[in-house]
Parts: structure tokens; C-alpha cells; sequence
């Protein structure tokens, strides 16, 4: 049987109205930031080593399956292919980056996955580049971001997605293990089987994120990372504030597509 799709319109504010509200939630949160439209530089070279030169075309945000599907104890059956996830969002043809779950049948094992795959298609655009240094606030990177974008647009959603670096400081990451043999019923039992580590940079993230959820039952923020020297996984949030770099390239998104959404029990 076939995934069930679900399909939403977002609100696309123009990239130098987005600049400027990310500018002013940001300045908030970090004691440098500098938010403008730039020309995508070329993510296929060091650091990104991206399968595509830039962010283009038709950026759509696809959240597929969910956390559910992992508690209690791991449906197991919950394989989805990569070339059919871009099927149902209406874009065959494409450049896939994000965060999601490795295949254990693929790998051999379960873990963190950074998809960043190119289908067909090239060429690049203008984005929106974001910098900030050295946090000054509670919230992470890609909350601040999120929230601001919250705030200001309300009732409107809208979803960004992109690729940022941290450049300096280190990260609070964490790893999943192999499947738990025993049931997951509570967020504690489930942070104590994930494995968390500081990391260091550079590191290279893919992100998501939408204002707030549409019904759907959203993961609204989402960010995995990866590097040339070993490490990487789930982002959370800096743990160097006072030193932390980032740099970050974004465009928002046209639509949201919520594929396999999990029954509430």
C-alpha cells in the first residue's frame, strides 16, 4: 500500500523580507549576526562536497514517518526509498539534503543519515546567508531562527531549508545506537538510549525547519550534521557560546508534504 501524502501551500516571504527578520530575531540571541541575499556559492566544493552546486528550482520540505514509528519498540517495516519520497512530492527530478534515519537493511546497522543525493538537474540561485557569532541567548541556531519566523509571520507558515556550518566551538550531537530490545515508553527512557558527544567543528548541517505545525503533526525543526574528520549526527545545540561561528545558506520552501504521518494511539 502506497504512503498516504498530504500536501500544503506555505507562506514564501521574499528573501530580503526574510534577511530582515531573521536579522532582527537573531540579534536577539548571538552578539554578531549578519543577514543578507547573496548568490549560492558552489556547495559542491570543500566543505559541503554537496552532490549539487547550489539551492534551486522548486525547494519543497517533505517529513516522512516520524518518532512514533520508533516507540515502543522499532516497526521495522518503515523503509522508504528516496526516489519514490521525491516522487510524492511532486519532484522526480531532484537535489534531496536534510536529516532523516539510515536504512538498517542498507547498512547494516541502525543510524543517523544525511541524504544528500542529486537526481537530475543543476544551476544555482540567489539564498539567503546567514552569520552569527558567539551566543548571547538560550535558544539554539536553528530555534532562534524558527521562533522568529514564528513571531513575526503568525499564523502563516512558513519552512526554510538549507545547509549551515559551524565553523568554531563544538556541538552537543547525538547518535542512535542499535534498536532497543526493551520498549521506549517515555522521553527519558528514550534519551537514555540515544548516545550523546560534543563535537567539534567544522562541522557541515543540513536543516529544516517550519514556523510551526499545519495539523500534521510536524517535526518543526529538524538538523542532522557530518564531517571530514569523523563525526557527526543529530544537532542540538552549541556548547562553546562564547566562541561558536556559524554560517548558513537557506531559501524557503513553496510547499510541505507529510508523508506516512504516524496514527495518534
Amino acid at each position: 500500500m502506497a504512503a498516504r501524502v498530504e500536501k500544503s501551500l506555505l507562506h514564501v516571504p521574499s528573501l530580503q523580507e526574510l534577511c530582515e527578520v531573521l536579522q532582527e530575531g537573531l540579534k536577539k540571541n548571538f552578539a554578531e549576526v549578519q543577514v543578507s541575499v547573496v548568490d549560492c556559492p558552489d556547495l559542491a566544493q570543500e566543505p559541503y562536497t554537496f552532490a549539487a552546486s547550489g539551492l534551486c528550482g522548486k525547494p519543497r520540505i517533505a517529513d516522512v514517518g516520524g518518532v512514533p514509528y520508533l516507540l515502543p519498540l522499532p516497526q521495522t517495516d518503515k523503509i522508504y526509498n528516496l526516489n519514490t519520497i521525491a516522487e510524492g512530492v511532486e519532484l522526480p527530478s531532484a537535489f534531496i539534503l536534510g536529516a532523516s534515519a539510515a536504512s538498517f537493511k542498507a547498512v547494516g546497522v541502525n543510524a543517523e543519515l544525511m541524504p544528500n543525493i542529486f537526481t537530475k538537474g543543476n544551476g544555482k540561485d540567489e539564498v539567503v546567508e546567514v552569520r552569527s557569532c558567539r551566543r548571547t541567548g538560550q535558544n539554539n541556531f536553528v530555534s532562534c531562527m524558527r521562533e522568529t519566523l514564528e513571531k513575526h509571520f503568525g499564523d502563516k507558515p512558513v519552512g526554510v531549508g538549507g545547509t549551515f556550518l559551524i565553523q568554531k566551538g563544538k556541538a552537543k550531537i547525538h547518535i542512535m545506537p542499535e534498536f532497543s530490545s526493551c520498549p521506549l515508553n517515555s522521553d527519558e527512557e528514550l534519551n537514555n538510549w540515544l548516545k550523546f558527544f560534543d563535537m567539534s567543528a567544522p562541522l557541515i548541517c543540513q536543516s529544516v525547519f517550519v514556523s510551526h505545525d499545519l495539523g500534521f503533526d510536524l517535526r518543526v525543526e529538524h538538523t542532522h550534521c557530518f564531517s571530514h574528520h569523523g563525526e557527526g549526527g543529530h544537532f542540538h545545540y552549541d556548547t562553546t557560546p562564547d566562541t561558536v561561528e556559524y554560517l548558513g545558506y537557506f531559501l524557503p520552501a513553496d510547499y510541505i508534504y507529510r508523508i506516512d504521518r504516524p496514527k495518534k494511539i
